[in-house]
């Protein structure tokens, strides 16, 4: 396990981003996070950080599409009950939500665009991680997965 943390770390050092559009490019800090998929595979993700109450409640809402390695982490400073909803959002996405220490507590996959239904977490979380829709499937990433995030919150 430890061999695959400092790989999963390098991978984290040597981040060459691509992102969405513009706007969110505006809008929005950057960094690159990593999943530890349970089959201990590392796959880096460049996300989109968002940090305070106006880039939490805006999300990506108004996005056409996300490059399938792209998502936007929400950053919260304790660990809370947290959920989303999809108003205003084009692409379908799906929603993990994960404890402090990185661990995924459920995966909310294949949302619909432009719902209204609030989609939370089933235990506190500090981060929620949004991907396009299938990424959690295909990758494998499931509740035996870890995100690893190095930034620090705003907040």
């Amino acid at each position: 396990m430890k061999t695959t943390l400092r790989v999963c770390a390098l991978l984290l050092l040597t981040s060459c981003a691509v992102y969405a559009d513009e706007d969110l490019d505006e809008r929005f800090g950057r960094d690159t996070l990593v999943v530890v998929a349970s089959k201990r595979a590392c796959y880096k993700f460049d996300i989109y950080l968002a940090l305070d109450y106006e880039q939490k409640r805006r999300g990506l809402m108004f996005v056409r599409e996300l490059p399938e390695m792209t998502g936007m982490l929400f950053v919260y400073e304790q660990d809370d009950y947290h959920s989303m909803w999809m108003k205003n959002t084009f692409i379908p996405l799906d929603i993990v939500f994960a404890r402090a220490d990185g661990t995924i507590t459920n995966i909310a996959k294949d949302t619909e665009p432009q719902s209204l239904k609030s989609i939370g977490s089933t235990e506190p979380v500090q981060y929620v991680l949004e991907l396009n829709a299938g990424v959690t499937d295909k990758l494998g990433i499931d509740e035996d997965s870890r995100l690893i995030w190095f930034g620090e919150s705003d907040e």
